[in-house]
């Protein structure tokens, strides 16, 4: 079965999860953000076929999120670590962690973030950058952008949004 593809639908959560939203793709960027950064380890901690890791690390190379170095000359061998495109996608982990340890973590979290500067074990939120408050779907709306249009994944969406322009 062959996936639609959604790069051409003008939505940034379309565009975005056709690159990021398989599992594999999430799990494998995890690995890289914590270190876990050579093929064979990333292989071997997720239980990937070496098939599958190839397209999925390909196609990261390919759209920028992440790059091959080489660690080692002689034999040649190289690892994979993420562009300033790739991290800035450690927020979105963050998010899907704080979401998966809420609803699907019986026995606590797995994974606990320190944040370095302070010391402080914390959690990811969301929050306005002019006041700082947390955002909230009850405190906000979305409104149309420039980039918004009408087509595929849009047909819907697209009228709504323009009807709440001016509308704060």
């Amino acid at each position: 079965m062959t996936r639609t593809r959604l790069t051409d639908v003008a939505c940034s959560i379309a565009r975005a999860t056709d690159l990021f939203a398989d599992a594999w793709t999430a799990l494998i960027m995890r690995d890289v953000l914590v270190g876990i950064t050579r093929f064979d380890d990333i292989a071997e901690d997720l239980e990937i076929s070496r098939k599958v890791l190839t397209v999925r690390l390909a196609r990261l190379v390919e759209e920028g999120v992440l790059s091959r170095e080489r660690y080692q000359q002689r034999p040649p061998r190289e690892h994979y670590v993420p562009t300033e495109k790739g991290k800035e996608l450690f927020p979105v982990l963050l998010a899907l962690m704080n979401w998966g340890d809420r609803w699907y973590s019986n026995e606590g979290p797995p994974v606990r973030i320190q944040h370095l500067d302070c010391g402080s074990t914390t959690t990811a939120v969301t929050t306005c950058a002019h006041c700082q408050q947390m955002l909230t779907i009850d405190n906000t709306t979305q409104m149309p952008g420039p980039g918004g249009k009408l087509g595929p994944g849009t047909s819907v969406i697209g009228p709504l949004l323009a009807s709440r322009r001016g509308h704060p």
